[in-house]
């Protein structure tokens, strides 16, 4: 039984850890003291798993250190708030994990251990509650110019496909039309937020939507620029279309406990669809207009 204590104390001890080095990274003074108690209580569990162990194994437990090191890194990219209900994740399946040995705890311990699961269960959900981050506020328009432009400009790229066979023409297209999308988005974007009371700033809105429309928009064209068979070229940036689209739902589907595969599923049938439609009127249209016989 020594294995799976063990274990359990290098991931209280690890989580200790990383929760201490986001605390002395958190520049936002407000947010410091909830992962500090985090930090501090998972300490208190590394305790109590270490007191069920041999001496000469305890003293053998060391935290992780890819994940002290690597997950703090990460919260420079993705924010406090996904960092820690990232790590919340795992803690679900740790209580899981938890209920199903209470009965190889010793006795003594047991109230302890009950006490230890109900923090894994709430106080610590609690606790990442108490996080205030402003970026969060502005990932509705981010998710916003990303969508619109993945289903937007898939949809441009596939009807190209049912009127030429030129890949650049189709390209230039889809980075025509996205930039004149991208400001027409960062624009409405703008004006929401300055119509809707809030701490979002409308310019920061703007530029959160512009940006992240404009940044997909360049990387769907991206493939017909270094691609001249136009069904390959469409198929790879698809491919890019969906692995974004996967990005942007798991991040939100962390950060705000919602489903990843039913949003995913929308998101991409959507996109798939709009593709479809847009084929099959580039195809009527460019056989209606012989433009798809013409040279490019």
């Amino acid at each position: 039984m020594n294995e799976p204590f063990a274990t359990h104390a290098t991931n209280e001890l690890t989580e200790h850890v990383i929760y201490g080095r986001l605390a002395r990274m958190e520049r936002n003074p407000a947010n410091r003291p909830a992962l500090e108690r985090l930090s501090a209580q998972e300490r208190t569990h590394y305790e109590f798993w270490k007191s069920l162990l041999p001496e000469a194994t305890a003293e053998r437990i060391r935290p992780r250190t890819y994940a002290t090191w690597g997950i703090p890194l990460l919260r420079v990219i993705f924010g406090v708030t996904f960092i820690t209900k990232y790590l919340e994740l795992h803690e679900k399946g740790a209580v899981a994990a938890y209920e199903n040995i209470i009965g190889t705890i010793p006795e003594p311990h047991r109230a302890r251990f009950r006490e230890i699961i109900e923090d894994e269960r709430t106080h610590e959900r609690e606790l990442i509650k108490e996080l205030k981050e402003r970026r969060v506020s502005y990932i509705g328009f981010i998710v916003l110019g990303l969508a619109d432009a993945i289903v937007e400009i898939t949809g441009v790229h596939a009807g190209f496909l049912g009127v030429t066979g030129s890949t650049l023409i189709a390209g230039i297209a889809g980075i025509i039309v996205g930039f004149a999308a991208s400001i027409s988005m960062g624009s409405a974007s703008y004006l929401q937020a300055k119509q809707e009371p809030g701490n979002q700033s409308p310019l920061i809105s703007g530029f959160a939507t512009w940006i992240s429309y404009f940044s997909s928009v360049v990387l769907l064209a991206l493939p017909y620029f270094l691609i001249r068979v136009m069904i390959v070229a469409f198929a790879v940036s698809t491919s890019v279309g969906i692995a974004l689209v996967a990005a942007f739902t798991f991040y939100g589907a962390v950060v705000f406990d919602r489903t990843f595969w039913r949003e995913f599923g929308e998101t991409v049938a959507l996109m798939l669809g709009t593709a479809l439609l847009t084929y099959l009127l580039g195809a009527v249209v460019g056989s209606a207009f012989h433009v798809n016989a013409l040279s490019f």
